[in-house]
């Protein structure tokens, strides 16, 4: 396989208020997986998938990110890793205004996220759809624990839903952008994703969503981290790590630090 000429950018400045007290002195991204941060299993997927250039947008306790890329050679020695810094948050969409160079198709991911999605035929089906920005999309079933009601406004009980499930389609955290997108982010300016989504839809343009059945899930949710932490241990090569491979990753390297560059399945939980 040939390497990736697409640039990949992890959103890794949030504060993962959702995990704490684990990430009140610990940067969410450096959040351990079983014994390998979620940021060294999206670095190695990524080696792994031949994309050779990954840019960190980094924020809170951004220190602690950079001395592990730092002191894990083997992770700087097979992609090329640089960071932008952001002195106050600007969003999941703004924090892109800072990142030089996006001038063409580049994928976007949330650093807290575990999946086993193909990034390349992510970023294929984004070109054969001619969007200007697309949503890695996931099916989501959601239960509430709770017997739920059917009342009028007068109090009348029409029916009696007993833990009800329901089925939505939800964002994976993961995009692909068009350079063209890039013009309504003014840079040192807040912006969310999805309000991002709303000016693109109010001009016009198209935005795709990529169904698949990949494996997903997000570890800034307190239940979801649970539950990684059980698959990660018993199936680390359905990651694209093996169990060697995650011990490895975690033995600290000899030597200097390196210089960066500045600047489709099921699994039953």
């Amino acid at each position: 396989m040939q390497m990736s000429s697409n640039r990949v950018v992890i959103l890794a400045g949030g504060k993962g208020t959702r995990l704490r007290p684990f990430t009140a002195s610990f940067p969410k991204p450096l959040v351990p997986v079983g014994d390998t941060p979620i940021l060294a299993i999206l670095l190695q997927q990524l080696i792994n998938q031949r994309f050779s250039e990954v840019t960190l947008a980094v924020g809170h306790l951004s220190e602690l990110i950079r001395a592990y890329i730092n002191c894990h050679r083997t992770i700087s020695k097979a992609i090329n890793v640089d960071f932008v810094d952001e002195a106050r948050a600007t969003g999941t969409a703004g924090a892109l205004a800072n990142v030089a160079d996006l001038t063409n198709t580049f994928l976007v991911m949330n650093g807290d996220l575990l999946t086993n999605l193909d990034f390349n035929d992510l970023i294929r089906a984004h070109k054969q759809s001619g969007a200007a920005l697309t949503i890695a999309g996931h099916a989501k079933q959601e239960r509430i624990d709770l017997g739920v009601l059917e009342v009028d406004e007068s109090g009348r009980l029409h029916g009696y839903n007993e833990k009800p499930a329901h089925k939505f389609e939800v964002s994976m955290g993961i995009y692909v952008y068009e350079p063209s997108v890039l013009r309504f982010i003014e840079r040192d300016t807040y912006l969310d994703f999805p309000t991002l989504v709303r000016y693109l839809l109010e001009a016009g343009e198209l935005v795709h969503v990529h169904r698949n059945s990949a494996f997903w899930l997000d570890i800034g949710r307190p239940e979801d981290y649970a539950k990684a932490q059980d698959i990660f241990e018993r199936r680390p090569e359905y990651f694209g790590l093996a169990n060697s491979d995650a011990r490895d990753r975690n033995t600290r390297d000899q030597g200097p630090p390196s210089t960066s560059r500045n600047g489709a399945q099921s699994l039953s939980v």
